[in-house]
């Protein structure tokens, strides 16, 4: 869709396809050349080898000029090690211990890059040069994730630091001295959460439990501190165990705990519950009302605290994929990627929603190459070879000089810092290498080894397995967990690839970056850009029989729930609060949690309700719903329009998400017949009053019928809808001054005295959204090209509505949902 060049349009058409296709209007000042040549296994090792030689450049120069100091100084081509002037910089001193940090965190790179001398001799020079006998205080979550082959030794060195009343251990352990006094008692979730994988390795390998024993309570220390909706912290005071500040998400300081949930699952067989249950309350709060990014949220609302992206995160794609869920990781990876196009380089923090960066610096972090290569791995599609060639690309440009590699202070001016960090080498080009080289062994190796969030290769030994139990193989037997087959986008018959996804421009436009060379080689002249539509992964709602409004039973009694030696039995559904999760294997969904009780894996929900089967007196649901799809169009529609290139699919229409107040007319009733004319079939005129831009004054014009359009703020929505009422109006739109979901509500008192209201009907538009709505509606009356019309989409219906349905009889035997099954359930009637 070439909207850039070419043709001219009016400003209506342009945001019209603005809101239904996501596609931003500025210009990039950075361009990606797009070269016509196939991906040829010749091509393919053409660049393995030119990332390999990159990373020799960074590792001989070290061993010349570092070794056996920790990093490389590739600007003043010199070694360096701790501060130890100023034992308080962390930056450094978390890192560097004092024993050849480098040399250590590549040993594996260098079986990777199938370099048996190379690695012989990594290993005499650990031999000949490493002790752990040093006056240093390295974090224990940097040491611990980057030695994975040393001795007992460590292992014993680290224990002292697990040694509180929670079993979080202290960040910082002194190695030849312990915890000293006056430690900080604060660490993050990661850290003292992403130590299962090494010390459980350590443990098994040894025989000493101990190691493994220490990890386990540390991390589930974390785990049973949860908040009720699922969430862990991002901080934690590990002599009390209370969190500090409440707030989390996928980035830096909780990154790895999911990471290892999962990881520790694969390598061992443990920790499935764990990463089902964390990684359905990250995608329920924390992921974005389009599906693309994630949102630093409350750990116990779930509301949103900052819309800030950080370069950490960007592993997440790359966990997604590991855990089957493809699709979704496609998604999150585009917000990557479109941020390095802009920078070329991942910033370390991205403002969500100023569009820009607010920190700078890119130290050669490798969590983004990592995606990277496990959605390549996952797809096959060439497109994220075209990805890591740009990657390579940039390194080559930005980072390489005469005495190696080095990390980038400011990507707008290519200030560089005299610091070539080790997972430059053990991570970043590692994973690019591994994307280019198909004839990798690792690529034909089918075992449970997982990459430690260090990039270190860890697999355990089938004679140091511990059996899963005999109730435990039972449970699992339920569930098929390989990952589900990759689904490509289809066109015609045709595999198309994930540049051609329909959401492609939406995350582009998302970053605020412009069309480059490589999008419109993947261009439709049909057009492809449209705002997704994201399903939930895990939702909530209280059942009763037909969707009625009933109030929550928080602690239903045994004869309405009560255990069995499987699961549960469900005597009566009305108000018990059900949490359904998706399947991992994608076949369906789970119940999750009933009440107060969590429904564990294999367990199953036998419902013995007779109240489903019994006739409902009204079709129509009785309840509120939380939010409504609202058709926005134009009640005169140019055919000139139409005729522009690139327009050929366009309509004139687009939808939109708004969330409904818990006052006024119910828009889940609406029907043609009634009183309520806000939104009706035919659809409502949306108008402005650019004197009365809140809404919070009497208006001067008669609104006969038509809704207006508000901006929130100033007064209350209550005194919104009444100001609209009196002025004819059929209802409000509020255009919000966020993203982040609310139903406007009020209290029994103020809704009294507000009077009768059940004619007219207020919404709430996102911020964004609302901001394109306000300019078609201004537009629309500058150019005289017809009215801004919307109505309320009865087709569309949410997944709050929960309603309950008996079997379709071809099955006859498990609850559906909306017409989706919960395959945990059995029907007893």
């Amino acid at each position: 869709m070439k909207w850039d060049k070419g043709y001219s349009c009016t400003f209506v058409f342009t945001v019209l396809i603005t809101l239904n296709n996501g596609v931003d209007a500025r210009q990039s000042t950075n361009t990606s050349p797009h070269q016509e040549t196939a991906w040829t296994s010749e091509r393919k090792r053409s660049f393995r080898a030119t990332t390999k030689d990159l990373w020799y450049h960074g590792f001989n120069h070290y061993m010349s000029h570092a070794f056996p100091l920790d990093e490389l100084s590739p600007l003043s081509c010199t070694g360096r090690g701790p501060d130890w002037e100023n034992p308080a910089n962390i930056a450094y001193n978390d890192v560097s211990g004092n024993y050849s940090l480098t040399l250590i965190d590549v040993l594996d790179t260098l079986v990777v890059l199938d370099d048996p001398p190379g690695f012989q001799n990594a290993v005499q020079n650990v031999l000949d040069w490493v002790s752990f006998d040093v006056n240093t205080k390295p974090q224990v979550f940097e040491t611990t994730i980057r030695l994975l082959t040393m001795a007992y030794d460590l292992g014993n060195r680290l224990l002292p630091a697990f040694s509180t009343p929670t079993g979080l251990p202290f960040a910082r352990v002194n190695l030849r001295h312990g915890v000293q006094r006056g430690e900080s008692f604060e660490t993050c979730t990661a850290g003292a959460g992403s130590l299962i994988l090494e010390l459980a390795t350590l443990s098994r390998l040894t025989g000493d439990d101990r190691f493994e024993k220490a990890a386990y309570k540390a991390f589930f220390a974390l785990w049973n501190r949860r908040s009720d909706i699922g969430l862990v912290g991002n901080t934690i005071n590990i002599w009390t165990g209370w969190t500090l500040p409440e707030v989390t998400g996928i980035g830096a300081g909780v990154d790895s705990f999911y990471e290892y949930a999962l990881k520790w699952y694969i390598m061992s067989g443990a920790f499935l519950t764990v990463w089902h249950e964390s990684y359905a309350a990250v995608m329920r709060y924390a992921r974005s009302p389009d599906g693309h990014w994630f949102r630093s949220v409350n750990i116990h609302t779930g509301d949103q605290a900052y819309a800030t992206i950080d370069s950490l995160s960007a592993f997440w794609p790359g966990l997604q994929v590991l855990g089957g869920d493809v699709q979704n990781a496609i998604k999150s990876h585009m917000t990557y990627w479109n941020i390095w196009r802009r920078h070329s380089g991942l910033p370390e923090v991205w403002d969500a929603q100023f569009l820009q960066a607010t920190s700078f610096q890119y130290p050669l972090r490798p969590e983004f190459v990592e995606s990277t290569w496990y959605l390549y791995r996952a797809t096959r599609d060439p497109y994220y070879l075209d990805i890591g060639e740009r990657i390579l690309r940039d390194l080559t440009v930005r980072a390489k000089v005469d005495c190696g590699l080095t990390g980038i202070q400011d990507l707008r001016t290519n200030v560089r810092d005299d610091r070539m960090e080790s997972f430059a080498l053990s991570e970043t080009l590692k994973y690019l290498y591994l994307l280019f080289d198909e004839d990798n062994l690792l690529h034909r190796d089918d075992s449970h080894y997982v990459f430690t969030t260090e990039g270190h290769i860890l697999s355990l030994p089938k004679e140091v397995l511990k059996p899963i139990s005999r109730i435990r193989r039972k449970m699992r037997g339920e569930e098929n967990y390989q990952c589900p087959l990759y689904d490509p986008v289809q066109d015609l018959g045709l595999i198309r690839g994930v540049g051609s996804r329909a959401d492609v421009d939406y995350a582009r436009y998302l970053i605020g970056l412009r069309s480059q060379a490589l999008d419109e080689h993947h261009w439709s002249p049909d057009g492809w850009c449209t705002i997704p539509e994201v399903d939930l992964y895990s939702f909530d709602f209280i059942m009763s029989p037909g969707g009625k409004m009933v109030p929550e039973d928080p602690n239903p009694g045994p004869l309405k729930l009560k255990a069995v030696a499987d699961g549960f039995i469900l005597h009566n559904v009305t108000g018990i609060r059900a949490h359904i999760v998706s399947r991992l294997d994608r076949k369906g969904y789970d119940i999750t949690k009933l009440g107060p009780h969590a429904v564990r894996t294999g367990q199953m929900v036998y419902v013995n309700d007779s109240a489903l089967w019994g006739p409902l007196s009204d079709p129509r649901p009785t309840y509120r719903r939380q939010d409504v799809q609202l058709r926005i169009f134009l009640d005169t529609f140019d055919p000139a329009l139409a005729a522009q290139p690139g327009a050929s699919s366009f309509n004139g229409e687009t939808y939109v998400m708004a969330y409904t107040a818990q006052f006024g007319g119910d828009l889940a009733a609406l029907d043609g017949s009634d009183a309520l004319r806000f939104g009706y079939w035919e659809g409502t005129e949306v108008q402005r009053d650019k004197s009365n831009p809140l809404g919070c004054k009497p208006y001067e014009i008669n609104f006969d019928g038509n809704a207006v359009l508000v901006h929130r703020g100033e007064c209350t929505f209550l005194e919104k809808l009444v100001y609209a009422q009196d002025a004819g109006a059929s209802g409000v739109i509020v255009v919000s001054d966020e993203d982040t979901p609310i139903n406007p509500s009020a209290s029994p008192a103020e809704i009294a005295a507000a009077g009768d209201i059940s004619n007219v009907a207020l919404v709430l538009l996102p911020y964004t959204v609302g901001k394109s709505i306000t300019a078609m509606v201004d537009a629309a009356g500058m150019f005289g090209y017809g009215h801004v019309m919307f109505a309320v989409d009865a087709e569309a219906q949410a997944w709050t509505e929960g309603v309950i349905d008996p079997t379709p009889e071809e099955s006859g035997k498990i609850l559906y949902i909306n017409g989706y099954p919960l395959l945990n359930t059995r029907l007893m009637i």
